[in-house]
């Protein structure tokens, strides 16, 4: 018996199969024939695809627990996902970025933007010299140390953390966990516990193991330059501004004065602390502290009770409003109620950057919905720019869900 034969075989059903052989890498239940499902479901394991007349649609990873049951990783019948290959794909995302690494001004992007990169279920970002991997599915952690051990190999980083997202351990049945490597060895507490790191100039810091995500959103690192390119001699109103960094990018572009908006104390406590040393590196205005307001609120709270025309620029910068596809529906509510808001509040010949990284959310569906919220406003709005994620986070064709970040700079006339 070869190697070929020993590997266990999911069937598709008839007509499921078109979007697969197109190379999109999700197989949900409803698309199996469970006539073909192997005889231990209890253990994930790679597996061959086949359509219903037997023929090779791709190898991919079979795990019963996770919300996509399998996941196709290769396409080629001649070659199997093995570590090696593994460690193959982690490497050649790397040196996809190589340009990135000779940077002296920005020291913060992506390495690994999942299924984009044909990783499922896994990003890494590099923050300076450590390196914050989130993991979205069951497959990544099951193969986080060959990811460790390449990274280490290719980068030689401080510091490897490796967490699994809150927002995905119901639905893929992992636990809640955080490990951290040093010089590729496990250790039980990391010796340092801040990050630091550039961003065109600017200086950031997070504290590792706290906050979203991974600590800090680089997705955003061409919009904030963008959008601070409109605040010169403005007043901005930064709302969900998180750890400040379109405000800072703000302040850079001399702006008039910056209210900062977020529900987290802590949030706001590190934006502090990133503007003083901003400050005094000299990447900002010397008098920027005392144009700055900290707000601790409900943004759309907050965006009701404001008056009308105190602010030249908005930014709606939201967290996810759409986990899933079944909260799409309720997001595109929030987000009408969010742009409508500001269309009322800003002053007019005003701007407003707004944006969604709900995935689930098409570009299309945002762009309608701006154009309800103008039509209960009674508002014109011209379109300015359309914004979305940088070249680091890139959009696989055959996997659209991979172009999650959509964006848009208006004016309200």
């Amino acid at each position: 018996m070869s190697d070929y034969d020993r590997i266990p075989v999911v069937r598709i059903r008839r007509g499921k199969e078109k979007q697969l052989v197109r190379r999109h890498p999700w197989v949900f239940s409803g698309a199996i024939d469970q006539s073909s499902q192997r005889a231990d479901e209890s253990i994930p394991t790679l597996v061959r695809v086949e359509d219903v007349s037997g023929s090779f649609i791709a190898y991919g990873w079979h795990d019963s627990l996770s919300h996509i049951p399998v996941r196709l990783l290769s396409w080629d019948d001649s070659i199997v996902p093995d570590i090696a290959w593994w460690a193959r794909m982690v490497s050649e995302s790397v040196r996809r970025r190589a340009r990135l690494f000779g940077n002296t001004r920005t020291s913060a992007f992506r390495l690994i933007h999942g299924e984009a990169d044909f990783i499922p279920g896994l990003t890494a970002d590099l923050y300076g010299t450590t390196i914050i991997c989130l993991v979205s599915a069951r497959i990544a952690w099951e193969m986080r140390a060959v990811v460790v051990q390449t990274l280490q190999k290719l980068l030689n980083p401080s510091l490897i953390v490796v967490s699994t997202d809150s927002a995905f351990c119901g639905i893929e049945h992992m636990k809640l966990q955080t490990e951290y490597y040093e010089q590729g060895a496990l250790v039980d507490t990391p010796s340092i516990s801040h990050v630091s790191f550039q961003e065109h100039g600017l200086h950031f810091t997070f504290e590792i193991g706290v906050g979203q995500k991974s600590g800090f959103y680089c997705d955003q690192r061409e919009n904030r330059r963008l959008v601070a390119s409109y605040t010169e001699n403005r007043t901005v109103l930064d709302t969900f501004c998180y750890t400040g960094a379109f405000s800072l990018y703000a302040l850079a572009s001399r702006a008039r004065s910056v209210t900062a908006v977020d529900s987290s104390k802590q949030a706001l406590e590190t934006f502090a602390r990133q503007l003083a040393a901003n400050v005094d590196q000299k990447t900002i205005p010397t008098d920027a502290k005392s144009s700055v307001t900290l707000v601790q609120a409900d943004v759309f709270s907050y965006l009701r009770e404001i008056d009308a025309g105190v602010y030249d620029c908005i930014i709606l910068d939201p967290p996810k409003l759409a986990q899933t596809k079944g909260q799409v529906a309720r997001a595109l509510r929030a987000y009408k109620d969010l742009n409508r808001l500001a269309m009322e509040k800003v002053r007019p010949g005003g701007i407003v950057a707004t944006f969604s990284c709900s995935g689930g959310v098409s570009r299309e569906q945002l762009q309608t919905v701006l154009a309800w919220a103008a039509k209960d406003t009674g508002k014109e709005v011209q379109m300015l720019e359309v914004l979305g994620q940088p070249a680091d986070h890139p959009i696989r064709l055959s996997f659209p869900e991979s172009e999650y970040l959509k964006g848009f700079i208006f004016s309200v006339l």
